[in-house]
């Protein structure tokens, strides 16, 4: 199903899960849908694998644990979701060299904390991994150094989409 993009989030420079100075990075952009959730498009190359033509869980785990920890942020930059447990389902091989995505959502979130869970989709749209996880909020001045913010916490100026098919 469709779901139209509000907002598109930052991106970092050198992370490897969205990182666009990080040779290695997944290369993760970051939408805020209309509906509440938040989705991820990126793409799996062959230097992310565990075995030959499959993406290692623990890239899989990263993607997820990005996606939930930035999915309370709906609208804002200021703060990000800390991790605090992170539980996996694999549930299909995630190939690499494919164009790929994620969504997540929070599902319960007080002054302090949040909860949410989220889905790495196959190019056919099945369910490859689910995740569920908890995060402490906290400003991004108590977790980033020096002048991150400033320096590596940026839009990435390209064609985005309008809308995301999940």
């Amino acid at each position: 199903m469709k779901q139209r993009v509000k907002r598109k989030q930052n991106n970092s420079a050198r992370c490897i899960v969205c990182g666009d100075q990080n040779k290695a990075s997944l290369g993760c952009r970051f939408y805020e849908l209309e509906n509440g959730e938040i989705a991820a498009t990126f793409r799996s190359e062959d230097w992310h694998q565990s075995y030959p033509g499959r993406m290692h869980g623990g890239m899989a785990a990263g993607v997820l644990d990005e996606l939930i920890g930035r999915a309370a942020a709906d609208g804002r930059d200021d703060f990000w979701g800390v991790t605090v447990e992170l539980h996996m389902k694999y549930k299909k091989p995630i190939p690499t060299e494919a164009d790929l995505k994620a969504v997540a959502r929070v599902t319960k979130r007080n002054r302090k904390l949040f909860e949410g869970t989220g889905e790495i989709l196959l190019p056919d749209g099945s369910v490859a991994v689910e995740a569920w996880g908890k995060y402490m909020i906290m400003p991004l001045e108590k977790i980033s150094e020096g002048g991150f913010v400033d320096e590596e916490w940026y839009q990435i100026e390209e064609d985005d989409p309008k809308e995301i098919d999940l």
